[in-house]
């Protein structure tokens, strides 16, 4: 039996242990101890600060070199690997391919969600800096992902399905490309498989598996009875925020692909069907996850959630007609949620897992995302670049904090379901591999590019402002 001092001195200690853990996530001062005499800034505040993230604009050379690093990680961690499903044989040639093939099992793979991401980003990058590799490392990759689909389709048993699709001895098999049966399977990639179709890419091979995947998202996934798209795990009638990055830019490039607007309509209806049930208004955040059935809802503000919505909407605005008649509230949802989101920025520039709970750790992919999206708003006009300017540029600068020396992005949350209980979230690990960074540098990277060609940001008074003073500092 415990005995009553050793209680206390447990108390004292978990006592200690939280004072400790709140100390370490405030910001410390800079102590200055020069007099006037020998440092005039005394007087004005422009003193030598030690930021935790450098503060000052980056550099546009700087955020090429950064890029390019990730580029030459990637290149090399999800290549194009073909092995003989049968006999784990590789397969080197496309055009003399065995029976039964598979991707080899990479260290990130290149037909995943995430990499539906990476595609977007190193597509946009090509644009932004006009430099050919990027766009050649999406050709290579979707361009051999059609041809296998299209060899995998016709030696497919007789009625095989999602469910009973066969199994390969070797490597990863390509039925979330020929039987996609959840948003995650083709949501991401039908994204990024017409956007590479509109730029040029994939030699002509790309639009069947951009149909079979837009199938799946506008008529076959699962919906609730007003249209809204679902999942029924892990209860029954569940929302997930992640599912509008899996759907949403889908249906808005399909859009743009056929210029029919039944596609623009359901991007629009499920951006603001998720948002009557999840968007929580006094904080201008996103709760995770939603279900039917449950009377009263947890909201779990997950960072990476949050960031799949702000792309989604990001995504969308950019391609939706001036005049649909959902535009006008999806912008100002955008607009909501944006506010939200740089009044919960941790002060060294990244986000907290747990957007509310800086007591979480700081999570990188979120973090890019928030710097895309919103540095995005500011390059289009539909956010004010004098108040979202100055946390953009902080935030890319912590993130760029957070790719080493390999070109591997740091600090990542690996795959997570839905929770009810903050410890689900905030204990969930982190690693290199975890795919869902490396896209979203790759976006904010782009979009910092184009951001930094603005003529009006400066440093004035100490601070980073985006717009020119009309008094002068002394």
């Amino acid at each position: 039996m415990l005995t009553e001092r050793f209680v206390r001195s447990l108390a004292v200690g978990a006592a200690l242990l939280s004072a400790t853990s709140i100390a370490a996530a405030q910001s410390t001062p800079n102590v200055h101890t020069a007099t006037p005499q020998n440092d005039p800034g005394v007087y004005s505040g422009r003193l030598k600060v030690e930021y935790p993230t450098p503060y000052e604009l980056a550099k546009p050379q700087e955020i090429r070199a950064l890029l390019e690093r990730i580029h030459a990680y990637v290149s090399e961690a999800a290549p194009v690997r073909v092995l003989n499903a049968e006999t784990g044989e590789s397969v080197t040639d496309l055009s003399k391919l065995p029976p039964q093939v598979a991707l080899a099992r990479t260290d990130l793979q290149i037909a995943t969600y995430e990499w539906g991401v990476t595609y977007a980003g190193m597509m946009l990058l090509s644009q932004v800096t006009g430099d050919e590799r990027y766009a050649r490392y999406t050709d290579e990759r979707v361009t051999a992902i059609a041809r296998l689909g299209a060899h995998a389709r016709a030696h497919l048993p007789p009625g095989t399905t999602a469910s009973n699709y066969p199994r390969p001895a070797y490597g990863i098999s390509l039925r979330g490309v020929l039987l996609p049966a959840r948003l995650d399977d083709g949501g991401s990639m039908c994204a990024a498989l017409i956007k590479a179709q509109r730029a040029g890419l994939g030699a002509n091979t790309l639009r069947p598996w951009i149909d079979n995947w837009l199938e799946w998202v506008h008529s076959k996934q699962f919906r609730l009875k007003d249209g809204t798209l679902a999942r029924n795990r892990p209860l029954p009638n569940t929302l997930w925020l992640d599912d509008l990055y899996m759907s949403v830019p889908c249906l808005a490039q399909a859009g743009k692909l056929t210029g029919e607007p039944r596609y623009y309509d359901d991007a629009a209806r499920q951006i603001l069907q998720f948002a009557d049930r999840m968007f929580v208004k006094d904080k201008k955040l996103f709760m995770h996850a939603w279900v039917q059935e449950m009377s009263y809802h947890p909201a779990f503000h997950w960072a990476r959630a949050n960031g799949w919505v702000i792309m989604a909407m990001a995504e969308l605005l950019d391609v939706l007609p001036e005049k649909h008649p959902a535009r006008a509230r999806i912008l100002a949802l955008y607009r909501q949620h944006a506010e939200g989101l740089i009044a919960n920025q941790g002060h060294a520039g990244l986000w907290h897992q747990l957007l509310d709970r800086h007591e979480s750790y700081e999570e990188t992919s979120a973090s890019a995302m928030y710097v895309f999206a919103l540095a995005r708003g500011i390059n289009r006009g539909w956010l004010d670049a004098a108040a979202f300017g100055p946390p953009v540029s902080l935030g890319w600068n912590a993130v760029a904090n957070q790719v080493n020396a390999k070109g591997q992005v740091q600090g990542v949350c690996v795959g997570t379901g839905v929770g009810w209980d903050p410890a689900f979230y905030m204990y969930r690990p982190v690693h290199l591999l975890a795919a869902h960074g490396y896209g979203p540098v790759l976006l904010a990277g782009a979009e910092m590019l184009e951001l930094l060609e603005r003529p009006d940001i400066g440093l004035h008074d100490g601070g980073l402002q985006f717009g020119k003073p009309l008094e002068q500092e002394n």
